[in-house]
C-alpha cells in the first residue's frame, strides 16, 4: 500500500507517504522521468522569496539527475550537473572527450541517412511509395541504389538524436525510418521513441497518434507473449499519462483505453496505483464528457474496482471514492478530500486538476446527500463540503443556477429543501423489473450448461 510510511505525529499517513515518483520512475523512460525531478525541485523553492526550503532534499534531486542523465548523450547538460555536485568550475576532461565523439557520431549517421532524407522530400519519390514496404524498399533500391543499411542507420541515427536530447530532430528520422524499414521490432521500437519524442516536445496530438500505433502494436505483435503484453501494457499506461493531463481532447481515448479490458486489468494486476490518476480523471471528467452515459459506467466501475482493490492500494484519492460511495460516511469522505487536495498540489500530473477535482468531489458529495435527506441544514451542509457557510452558500446558488437543480434555499430557516418528485407506480415497476428478462437468460444458460 501506498502509506507504509510511517505516520504523522497526528497519526495520519505523512503525506510523504503517498509520493509515486519511485512507482511512476521505475515505468518510464529516463527522459521522461526528468519533468517529474524538474517539478520536484521546483516545490523546495519558495515561489516568494525564491529561497530552498531543504538543502538536502535539493542535492539529492541534483543527484538523481546526475545519475539519471550521465548514461544519455546530453554531455554539456550532465557536465554542468556534476560540476554542481562536486562544486567545480570546469568539467573533467572526459565530459569534453565523450562531447567531441557524440557530434563525431552525429556527423557520420547525418552523412550516411543524407540520400534517403534527400528522397524522402522528392515528390516524384514519394507519389512512386505504395503501403508495401517491400516494394518500396525494392523500388528505392532499383531506382536510387538505397541499401538496407542505409535503413538502419535511420534507426540508429533517431537513437542518438534522442539520447542527445534533440527530441523533434529524432522524432523526425525514426518516422523516415518506420515509413522504409521491413524490421518489425525495430519499426516497434521506433514508435515508441516517437511517441516519446511526441511526449517531450508536448506535440499532443501527434503523441496520441503514437498512443493508437503502440496499443496496436501491443495487442497484435505480442498477442501470444501474455508477460510481455503486461509489461508493455504497464508501460503505455504510464506514458499515457501525459497527454491525459496535459491535452483535453485525450481525456476520452485515453479512459477507453484505461477501461478497456486488457488495460483495466493490467492496472489491477502490475500497477494499482494508476487508480489513483484513473479516479481523478472520471472524476474531474463530469460534465465535461460528451456522452454521460459512458462517464457514469465509468464512475460505477471506478467504484467497483476501488473497492475490490482497496487491500491491494488506498490513498486520499481511492479512500475518498470508497467512503463516499461505499460507505456512504460523509464525514470520511471530507476528511479524506481534504488530504487529497493536498496530495494532488504534489503529484506532477495532477497538480493542474486540483481546483477542478475539488469542486466535482464536492458536487458528488453534495448529490449523495441530496439523495437521502430532502432538508439539509446550511451548516450541516457546509461542513460535508469543506465550507464556511457563506461560502456554502454561494456555491450552491451557482449550483442551482448552473445545473437548474430541483432545489432552494430557504434563507429564514436556513436550509437547502430538495424536490424529490415521487416516481409513479408504473415507473416503479419498470426500475424494479428492468434487466429481469436478461437475468433470466443468463441463469437458463447457466442451467443448460
Amino acid at each position: 500500500m501506498a502509506s507504509d510510511a510511517p505516520p504523522a505525529s497526528n497519526g495520519e499517513a505523512s503525506i510523504d507517504s503517498y509520493d509515486l515518483m519511485p512507482k511512476l520512475a521505475a515505468n518510464l523512460d529516463r527522459h521522461m522521468v526528468f519533468p517529474l525531478l524538474e517539478f520536484t525541485a521546483s516545490q523546495l523553492v519558495d515561489e516568494e522569496s525564491n529561497a530552498v526550503k531543504d538543502e538536502k532534499k535539493m542535492r539529492e534531486i541534483t543527484q538523481a539527475k546526475y545519475e539519471l542523465l550521465k548514461k544519455t548523450d546530453m554531455t554539456d547538460y550532465v557536465a554542468n550537473l556534476y560540476c554542481e555536485l562536486e562544486g567545480l568550475k570546469e568539467p573533467p576532461v572526459e565530459f569534453a572527450d565523450k562531447k567531441q565523439k557524440v557530434f563525431s557520431q552525429l556527423e557520420k549517421y547525418e552523412q550516411e541517412t543524407a540520400k534517403i532524407t534527400e528522397l524522402l522530400q522528392r515528390d516524384d519519390v514519394i507519389n512512386n511509395l505504395r503501403s508495401d514496404k517491400v516494394a518500396n524498399l525494392e523500388f528505392l533500391k532499383r531506382e536510387h541504389e538505397v541499401t538496407i543499411e542505409m535503413v538502419d542507420a535511420l534507426y540508429d541515427f533517431g537513437n542518438l538524436q534522442y539520447s542527445c536530447g534533440n527530441y523533434a530532430d529524432a522524432s523526425e528520422v525514426l518516422h523516415r525510418f518506420r515509413v522504409l524499414s521491413t524490421d518489425n521490432d525495430k519499426v516497434a521500437y521506433a514508435t515508441w521513441g516517437r511517441l516519446a519524442c511526441e511526449t517531450l516536445t508536448m506535440n499532443w496530438e501527434s503523441a496520441m497518434e503514437e498512443v493508437q500505433k503502440v496499443r496496436e502494436s501491443i495487442d497484435s505483435r505480442l498477442a501470444n507473449n501474455p508477460l510481455a503484453q503486461l509489461e508493455h501494457r504497464t508501460a503505455l499506461i504510464h506514458w499515457a499519462l501525459f497527454p491525459l493531463f496535459n491535452f483535453e481532447k485525450a481525456r476520452e481515448p485515453i479512459l477507453e483505453l484505461f477501461f478497456n479490458a486488457g488495460f483495466i486489468n493490467t492496472i489491477q494486476a502490475n500497477c494499482p496505483w494508476i487508480l489513483r490518476y484513473l479516479a481523478v480523471a472520471v472524476i474531474t471528467g463530469r460534465g465535461r464528457s460528451k456522452n454521460q452515459g459512458i462517464q457514469q459506467k465509468q464512475m460505477k466501475d471506478i467504484v467497483r474496482i476501488v473497492k475490490r482493490e482497496s487491500y491491494e492500494y488506498q490513498d486520499p484519492v481511492t479512500r475518498f471514492v470508497h467512503a463516499l460511495c461505499v460507505d456512504f460516511d460523509f464525514e470520511e469522505a471530507q476528511h479524506q478530500l481534504v488530504l487529497a487536495e493536498e496530495v494532488l498540489r504534489r503529484d506532477f500530473f495532477l497538480l493542474g486538476t486540483a481546483d477542478d477535482f475539488v469542486d466535482a468531489a464536492r458536487h458528488l458529495i453534495f448529490e449523495s446527500y441530496c439523495k437521502i435527506h430532502s432538508r439539509i441544514t446550511l451548516k450541516d451542509l457546509s461542513a460535508r463540503l469543506g465550507l464556511n457557510k457563506e461560502d456554502a452558500e454561494k456555491w450552491i446558488v451557482n449550483l442551482i443556477r448552473d445545473t437548474r437543480l430541483d432545489a432552494k434555499i430557504d434563507y429564514q430557516e436556513g436550509t437547502v429543501v430538495m424536490n424529490h418528485p415521487p416516481s409513479s407506480v408504473y415507473q416503479q415497476v419498470i426500475e424494479r423489473t428492468k434487466g429481469g428478462f436478461f437475468r433470466t437468460q443468463v441463469l437458463s444458460a447457466a442451467v443448460a450448461r
